[in-house]
């Protein structure tokens, strides 16, 4: 299984940006996608994760009301759509997939599959 992140870039502050992440492999049915990020000098951070089934969505405090993370199941594709965006969300996003169900959803190591990753920069 692979996960190809894309849709980062430069963006000014208030400015939006849609992150993707395609999933490839067969047979790859996981119970949840969804996005950290890793500012420098910092460790990688919860942003969202949603189930499959579209019955659970997670946020981080940080970026509720601002990200939305949506799913695709169709094309094994999860998106996170981020608007109003500030300096503070400069970060490089990974994209992520757990398996099974897991009770610590803004944990790292749980999640089986990740992406590359992809820049995001917001200039002040």
């Amino acid at each position: 299984v692979q996960l190809q992140a894309s849709g980062g870039g430069l963006v000014q502050t208030g400015g939006s940006l849609r992150l993707s992440c395609a999933a490839s492999g067969s047979n790859f049915d996981p119970y949840a996608m969804g996005w950290f990020r890793q500012a420098p000098g910092k460790e990688r951070e919860f942003v969202a994760t949603r189930t499959l089934s579209g019955d659970r969505t997670y946020y981080a405090d940080s970026v509720k009301g601002r990200f939305t993370i949506s799913i695709d199941n169709a094309k094994s594709t999860v998106y996170l759509q981020m608007n109003s965006l500030k300096p503070e969300d400069t970060a490089i996003y990974y994209c992520a997939a757990v398996l099974s169900r897991i009770v610590n959803i803004a944990t790292p190591k749980t999640y089986n599959y990740w992406g590359q990753g992809t820049l995001v920069t917001v200039s002040s």
